[in-house]
């Protein structure tokens, strides 16, 4: 039997480009969206490459279609996917507006975000100061990097222990 690379009807997030490129190459499509993410990012082509794939892939359900009719059928697929995500990009910013508590919520949080940012911002200034000064000449400051994502780390895993977002 013949291994066709089809976009997938039910393994979708977007269009199932990934999902179809998961199942033809047996990998997690979730793997297969970080990939396009991350060449989002890193160069751009992943945006390029997806809506190329979206192009130019059938569905499974339009096996054997002309190359043409199927390209013309997936190029209104994404228009109505396009009007889709328009209307309820409105929804979203039609709803009500958070309650007063939700709002004093939603400060507390930023505020105590500010406060982490800040103090991890002095953290990261302290040991730079140190080491341009060699106030601990003994002490190298490109060692304690792994040290300091360990005990980010840790924290999180600490805080999210007790319950708090």
């Amino acid at each position: 039997m013949e291994n066709r690379l089809y976009r997938s009807e039910t393994n979708k997030m977007i269009a199932g480009v990934c999902g179809g490129l998961g199942d033809y190459f047996g990998i997690d499509p979730v793997l297969v969206r970080l990939v396009f993410v991350l060449l989002v990012f890193a160069s751009g082509i992943g945006l390029l490459a997806y809506v190329i794939l979206w192009i130019i892939v059938p569905t499974a359900s339009r096996a054997g279609q002309p190359a043409e009719a199927v390209m013309r059928e997936n190029i209104r697929e994404m228009g109505e996917r396009a009007r889709e995500l328009g209307q309820e990009v409105q929804e979203s910013l039609r709803r009500e507006p958070p309650s007063p508590e939700e709002q004093e919520a939603q400060a507390a949080r930023q505020r105590e975000r500010r406060f982490w940012f800040g103090a991890i911002l002095i953290l990261i200034g302290l040991l730079f100061l140190i080491s341009n000064l060699n106030l601990l000449w003994w002490l190298e400051v490109g060692r304690l990097w792994p040290l300091i994502i360990v005990i980010i780390g840790i924290a999180f895993l600490l805080r999210g222990r007790r319950g708090r977002p």
